[in-house]
């Protein structure tokens, strides 16, 4: 359970420090992904987009 814990999180960290680029390219704003704005910060819920990319990882896994 603590491995899949630590999977998560550095999945989560990896995925927030490539967001700016990844947005570059139309991801984050795929209808189904979310912007919260609180105190002047923008926080993203990109729901939509994770389920594309882990359906795209998934394929490639598969046929690795």
């Amino acid at each position: 359970m603590i491995r899949w814990m630590l999977v998560v999180f550095l999945a989560l960290v990896l995925i927030n420090g490539l967001f700016p680029m990844l947005r570059k390219i139309g991801m984050g704003r795929l209808p189904g992904d979310f912007t919260l704005r609180l105190f002047d910060r923008e926080i993203p819920i990109p729901l939509a987009s994770t389920m594309v990319l882990s359906g795209i990882l998934s394929l490639i896994v598969h046929y690795i």
